[in-house]
């Protein structure tokens, strides 16, 4: 095996994940492996910051599509530059910034919420936020 190449189970150990997960990505064109002589699945050495960035991405809530959608950016047959890995945490950062203000305001409106302890669906504004219906009365009213 050339020295650039790592085996499924060396990328596995490396990377901390299963074996089964490297080969979903792979089904999911996220991760490219080719094939020894021995028909053994090996990987570039490059292909472990790739899974860095899937791992780490997905940790921070970035649907799996769209992971893909900005690896596909990058160059299959070279190692990625630092350029190519900034233009993608540049794409990522405003989505990001977006959810951590998401989830901040729901962890502030939930701490109010769980001190209230009334969880009125009628004056509640993290269980009814913006619910322009209520006026009309209980039950569904777009079906």
């Amino acid at each position: 095996m050339a020295k650039k190449m790592l085996s499924v189970g060396e990328l596995s150990r490396r990377s901390g994940l299963p074996v089964s997960t490297l080969h979903f990505y792979e089904r999911k064109g996220l991760v490219a492996s080719e094939r020894t002589s021995a028909n053994h699945r090996v990987y570039r050495r490059e292909i472990l910051r790739r899974v860095t960035v899937i791992k780490i991405a997905q940790s921070a809530g970035i649907p799996l599509a769209e992971i893909a959608e900005a690896l596909a950016q990058l160059p299959r047959d070279t190692s990625p530059e630092t350029q190519d890995w900034e233009r993608i945490a540049r794409n990522w950062r405003d989505d990001l910034t977006r959810r951590i203000e998401l989830l901040t305001a729901l962890r502030d409106k939930m701490a109010m919420c769980i001190g209230c302890g009334c969880l009125s669906v009628q004056r509640c504004p993290l269980v009814n936020a913006n619910d322009h219906l209520a006026k009309d009365g209980p039950g569904a009213r777009l079906l």
